[in-house]
């Protein structure tokens, strides 16, 4: 499997991740491997002709009480630590802070100044220099 570079993210949050899977499979073609998160999450890459194209997460109580499932888009980021001390200078807020996803690289969520919410990613130095 290789990881595509990208200039976002697409990871679809859900609260059932085996339907969604199902789905994605029996749509798009995706193709999945599951991934261990530091928190025990649910987390699987999803592939398309060999290439990582994007992501399903589990959304698990209580953490995510009140959350739809939803798509999220990641921006790329050279330097995590830097864009979330940029975001909180520029009167953001860190809502879901950095997290490392092995395989993909360090994901967190932020908002802008008017509360939109952005996720931020920034990609594992090994899986950025396969393209």
């Amino acid at each position: 499997m290789t990881m595509m570079q990208h200039d976002a993210w697409h990871e679809l949050n859900t609260w059932e991740p085996e339907a969604a899977l199902s789905f994605y499979r029996s749509t798009l073609g995706w193709e999945f491997q599951q991934t261990e998160l530091n928190d025990g999450g649910g987390f699987w890459l999803a592939t398309k002709d060999g290439k990582t194209v994007g992501a399903i997460y589990e959304l698990t109580a209580p953490d995510h009480d009140g959350i739809p499932s939803h798509w999220m888009t990641y921006l790329n980021v050279p330097d995590m630590e830097q864009a979330e001390a940029d975001a909180v200078k520029a009167g953001g807020e860190v809502l879901r802070p950095m997290m490392e996803i092995p395989g993909v690289g360090k994901l967190s969520v932020v908002t802008d100044s008017t509360g939109a919410l952005i996720g931020l990613i920034e990609l594992e130095a090994e899986s950025a220099s396969r393209h």
